[in-house]
C-alpha cells in the first residue's frame, strides 16, 4: 500500500510574496468557520465545517514568501471510524521560483492513503488549492463556499 503523503501543486505567474500572502488568507479560499489568525507564526486557529470536520491548526513554520507549516493539533472528523486521523500531521505550502513562475507545492503529511478519509480529504484538498486557492493567487478571488451549493458530497470536506 502506498504510504506517501499527499501533495498537490500548482504553478503561478504571480510572486512568492502574493501565493504567500493568498495562502495566509486562510478564510479566503478554504470553506467553514475559521476563528483565530491566520497569518504569522504561533497564530492558532479553529477550523469547522458543519458537524463533519473540526480542527485546530498552529502555524508552526512560517518563512515570508517561501514557507507556510500547520500543525494539527486537535482534529474530528464525523465521516470516518477513527475521528482523530489528522491529529498530529503537518500541513505545508512550499513556494519557490522555477523560472519566471510561482510554484505552490501543498503537502499534507500524514495525510496517506492509509487513512480512511485519504479519497475524501485528498480530492478536497485538490479542490481548494488546485481551484480555490489558485484563483485567490490569480484573480484576486478565492471560492472557499462553492460546496456549499449541494453538487458534492459532504465528506469531501477536508
Amino acid at each position: 500500500m502506498n504510504s506517501q503523503d499527499f501533495s498537490t501543486t500548482i504553478l503561478v505567474d504571480e510572486t512568492p510574496k502574493q501565493v504567500f500572502d493568498a495562502v495566509n488568507n486562510v478564510r479566503a479560499w478554504w470553506s467553514g468557520n475559521i476563528e483565530g489568525r491566520t497569518e504569522k507564526l504561533d497564530d492558532e486557529f479553529a477550523y469547522q465545517y458543519k458537524t463533519v470536520h473540526r480542527s485546530r491548526q498552529k502555524i508552526v513554520e512560517s518563512v515570508p514568501e517561501k514557507k507556510v507549516v500547520w500543525l494539527v493539533t486537535e482534529a474530528e472528523l464525523n465521516f470516518v471510524d477513527d475521528k482523530n486521523e489528522w491529529n498530529g500531521t503537518k500541513i505545508s505550502f512550499d513556494i519557490s521560483r522555477k523560472g519566471d513562475k510561482t510554484e505552490l507545492r501543498f503537502t499534507h503529511h500524514g495525510l496517506t492513503s492509509k487513512f480512511e478519509c485519504y479519497d475524501a480529504c485528498s480530492n478536497a484538498w485538490t479542490d481548494y488549492i488546485n481551484k480555490s486557492l489558485h484563483d485567490l493567487i490569480t484573480k484576486g478571488k478565492g471560492f472557499p463556499n462553492e460546496k456549499e451549493s449541494g453538487k458534492k458530497n459532504n465528506k469531501q470536506h477536508a
